[in-house]
Order: structure tokens, then C-alpha cells, then sequence
């Protein structure tokens, strides 16, 4: 009997959360009757309010997941002697592939245009007169890039190898065996349970998907810490042959690697720069020309390289990023927000076609943005599809000058420039949106448990930014 009066208080909170529940859906099933039989304004839009009533309360009232905490990470900053000036890379390619006047000419264009600047940096085997490509140079180039960063993030955090519970590495377009991931656990000697996962082909959305993996282990794996090492390896994927569309690749891809440590221990909240609060992944392979608009193939002599449609490439991301945006927006924006936006949904589709699609205004719940450094275009396209302003287009647009396109890594050397520009304040909220070949998008949405101060001087910026 006790037990029973003890339980009864939670039994009526069920109840009275089961018929709140139930009103909503008698409600909803209401107007979908009068919506069937008459599709007037007032009638389209209380069937909008009642289901996004509905689903913000459904998402209120779901209990959460642990905590995902990003503890600490670490990006690479290439050495000096890695550097490529634009003369150097033209000269070095007009000699290697023998290229025509008009190929350099088209090659420099590329890179004034790509919005980089003199400084990005690419492996020592490609500095080499003939370039040296092979399983071995990539091989090593994976180590020098990926040692570093993951023994910078021990040290940070203050871990030992035999701490880390699972790893995975991200690297699109070269995947050796042993995977990269088992190079890691035999150069460091880690655990022999240790979850290790390789993820390969995904392009510049690698990391952002790393991330969500790691979450979704981690709500399995209780009490655990999980590495993510993100890079692109650059020696085995350079085009040698003479197709302009391939040649684009070559200009805007340079060395640049991250380590991430992400936690669900209950000890990580005290230490940890943010908490992940939405992870979502949207896909448009199912789309052919989405699908080939990027993608590695042979050209007419048989020699690989990776084939690049911009104006294909531009509109399937466009249409992909509205999709996502689409659907995080229902799930984080304020409820007049999502009320404003269903309106606008509502009345293209049913009242007026010409209608533009409402871009619903993210300042409200994000401050900070870290967008893909695919080139200039793209990436002030992506920021002008959302409506941001030049500071926070910034972030993006300062790591591409930089170090140039790379590839997944690429979010998180933007966070390591807001963070050195101590823009990034407690409360605060962090989109990291990637996107790449296939095509996919996948958007991550971080917390800052605390702010960042005095990292201008420790990470990869340490040479180039002004506080």
C-alpha cells in the first residue's frame, strides 16, 4: 500500500501528460477533417499552429540522452617549409604534367579565386619534381599529421592513451589496411577493447559525422571518452593527369588535421569546453545528379582524380542545406519562429506558388558559426542562404585565406579563430555545419560550458591573429 501511494503522484503526472498528449492528437485529427473539406487560409493555419504546438511539446516533454561533452581538441599547424606560393604550385605543376599556357592560366585563376592566400601548405612528397605518390608517402603523411594532434590532445587533457575508450579517424580518400584507426592503436599501444572505427568517403562532412557516431556510441557506452582524428591525406590523391574539371582539386585542397576528445563522464562537465545539444544529418544521394555532381572517377587517358561540376555542385548543395536547415530549424527555434516559417511553407504550397521559402532567422538560438570552406563562392553562398553578416561569415572565410580547403578538419580551425578571437562566451551556442561529396549535411550544434580566454597564442592561429 505504501508502495502504491508512493508511486501514485508520478502514475498522475503520466495520466495528465497522456491526456494532454491525446487532446493534441483529437485536435490535430480535427482540422486535417475540416482541412480535407476546405482549404481556407484560417483553416491551413490552425492546422499549422496545432502541429507545431504539438511537436514542440512531444520534443519538451521526451526525456534526454546523457550529456555529450567536448572536452578539449587540438588542430595541426603545417610547418613553414610545407608552404606552396602560388608561383611555386604553377610552376611546379606546368613542369610536372607538362601543361599548356591556358591550363596554368586556368589553374591560376582557380586559386586567386578560391579565396586563399600564399601561405596554405601541402605534404613534402608533393613538393617533389616528379611527385612522389605512393602507399608509402601516404603512409607517412597520415603519421605526421595525425601523431602530433592526437599526442597535443593527451597533454591537454592530461590522458594517457590507455584512457581512450573508443577511436575513430575520418580520412575520405585514403583508406589502407591496417586502417588508419589500427595505426593509432599499435603506435600507442592502447587497450585491447577499445572501439576502433575508420570512416572514409565521406568528404568534407567526415568530421561532423565522426561526431555524430561518437554520440550515439557513447549513449551506449556509459562512463567513456571518445578521440576523433580528422584529416585529408593528400599524397596518393593527386590528379596528374590534364582534364580542367579534376585540375580544380589540386588548388584547393591543402594539409590540415584535428583531434577532438568528447565525454560522457560526469567529470567532464566541469572541465569541458561545450556540450553537444543536436546532432542532424540529412542526405541527397538518392538524387543522380546530386550524386555525380562531385565525385572520383577516370578521365580519357585512365588517370584518377576527382571531377568537380561548380554550378551542379552549388545547386545540390543549396538544396541539401535547405533541407537540413529545414529540419533543425522545427527542432531548435523558438515556437513563433517555427509558427512564422510554417505560414510561409503553407502558403507557397497551397496559396500562392511563387511564394519565396522562408530562411528562418538562427541569431536567435546560435551566436557563432563554423560553415565549409569548399572556396570563396560556395562558402559566402552558404552564408548568404543563411543570412548571416560578415563577422560571422568570418570565422570560415579567415580559415580558407589561411590553410586553405581542409576538407573536415576544416570546423574545427574556425572554432580555434573564434575561440583566439574570444568571441565565444559561456551560454553561447556553436553551429558546426558540413557538408560534402555524395552529397550529405550534417550540423552540429554545441554549448559553451565556460568562456575561452587566452588560446590565441596556443593554437594553430598562434602566428596570424590579432586579438
Amino acid at each position: 500500500m505504501d508502495s502504491l501511494l508512493h508511486k501514485s503522484p508520478q502514475l498522475h503526472i503520466y495520466s495528465l501528460s497522456s491526456v494532454k498528449i491525446l487532446s493534441f492528437i483529437l485536435l490535430g485529427l480535427l482540422a486535417s477533417l475540416i482541412l480535407n473539406q476546405k482549404r481556407e487560409p484560417i483553416c491551413l493555419a490552425l492546422c499549422t499552429i496545432l502541429f507545431i504546438i504539438f511537436k514542440t511539446y512531444l520534443a519538451s516533454s521526451s526525456t534526454g540522452s546523457p550529456a555529450i561533452y567536448l572536452v578539449d581538441y587540438s588542430c595541426l599547424k603545417p610547418p613553414n617549409y610545407w608552404r606552396v606560393p602560388f608561383a611555386s604550385f604553377l610552376e611546379h605543376s606546368r613542369i610536372v604534367h607538362s601543361l599548356d599556357q591556358e591550363s596554368v592560366d586556368f589553374m591560376s585563376k582557380v586559386l586567386v579565386s578560391s579565396g586563399q592566400s600564399q601561405k596554405t601548405c601541402i605534404p613534402p612528397p608533393l613538393h617533389y619534381i616528379p611527385s612522389r605518390s605512393t602507399h608509402e608517402e601516404a603512409i607517412d603523411e597520415a603519421q605526421i599529421v595525425l601523431f602530433p594532434v592526437f599526442e597535443d590532445l593527451l597533454s591537454k587533457t592530461q590522458l594517457s592513451p590507455l584512457d581512450i575508450d573508443i577511436i575513430i579517424v575520418n580520412c575520405s580518400g585514403f583508406c589502407p589496411s591496417p586502417s588508419l584507426s589500427s595505426i593509432i592503436v599499435n603506435r600507442y599501444s592502447m587497450r585491447e577493447d577499445i572501439k576502433s572505427f575508420n570512416i572514409s568517403g565521406m568528404g568534407c562532412s567526415a568530421s561532423a559525422v565522426a561526431v555524430d557516431m561518437a554520440q550515439n556510441l557513447l549513449k551506449v557506452h556509459n562512463n567513456s571518452n571518445a578521440v576523433i582524428l580528422s584529416t585529408e591525406i593528400l599524397s596518393n590523391g593527386w590528379y596528374a593527369g590534364k582534364d580542367r574539371s579534376m585540375m580544380i582539386l589540386n588548388c584547393l585542397f591543402r594539409s590540415g588535421s584535428a583531434a577532438i576528445l568528447i565525454s560522457n563522464k560526469k567529470s567532464a562537465k566541469k572541465i569541458s569546453k561545450y556540450r553537444l545539444l543536436y546532432a542532424l544529418r540529412t542526405q541527397g544521394a538518392f538524387d543522380d545528379v546530386a550524386y555525380t555532381s562531385a565525385i572520383r572517377k577516370e578521365d580519357s587517358e585512365g588517370i584518377t582524380g576527382f571531377t568537380f561540376n561548380k554550378d551542379v555542385v552549388l545547386h545540390a548543395f543549396g538544396e541539401l542545406l535547405r533541407s537540413n536547415l529545414h529540419v533543425l530549424g522545427s527542432s531548435i527555434l523558438p515556437l513563433e519562429e517555427k509558427i512564422r516559417y510554417g505560414f510561409y511553407v503553407i502558403r507557397k504550397k497551397f496559396l500562392k506558388k511563387s511564394t519565396q521559402v522562408y530562411v528562418p532567422n538562427f541569431r536567435k538560438v546560435i551566436q557563432h558559426y563554423c560553415l565549409p570552406t569548399s572556396g570563396k563562392a560556395m562558402t559566402m553562398g552558404i552564408g548568404r542562404e543563411m543570412r548571416l553578416n560578415d563577422e560571422e561569415m568570418e570565422p570560415a572565410l579567415m580559415t580558407l585565406h589561411r590553410f586553405g580547403n581542409q576538407s573536415s578538419s576544416s570546423l574545427w580551425y574556425e572554432l580555434a579563430y573564434m575561440e583566439g578571437k574570444e568571441r565565444v562566451k559561456q551560454g553561447e551556442r556553436v553551429l558546426q555545419l558540413g557538408i560534402g561529396t555524395g552529397p550529405k549535411c550534417t550540423s552540429l550544434i554545441w554549448e559553451c560550458n565556460r568562456s575561452i580566454i587566452a588560446e590565441a597564442q596556443k593554437g594553430p592561429w598562434a602566428d596570424s591573429i590579432n586579438t
